[in-house]
């Protein structure tokens, strides 16, 4: 479980890299740059979220002991 959510982390890393290529930094409000910006948004949100939980698992072992 925790090689795989180190797995989907870079995978979710690997996407902001990916959709900050595609960013048209001087229109970034264009269509093609705002579905890249909501994809940068959405990428770390979910980096966040494997984060969130790898720290409560680690937190509820150290209460369990």
């Amino acid at each position: 479980m925790k090689l795989f959510m180190r797995i989907l982390m870079v995978l979710s890393l690997g996407m902001v890299i990916f959709n900050v290529t595609q960013v048209n930094w001087e229109d970034p409000l264009s269509v093609k740059s705002s579905i890249a910006v909501i994809g940068i948004m959405a990428a770390l949100c979910a980096f966040l979220l494997i984060l969130l939980l790898m720290i409560s698992k680690k937190i509820s072992k150290k209460i369990k002991r």
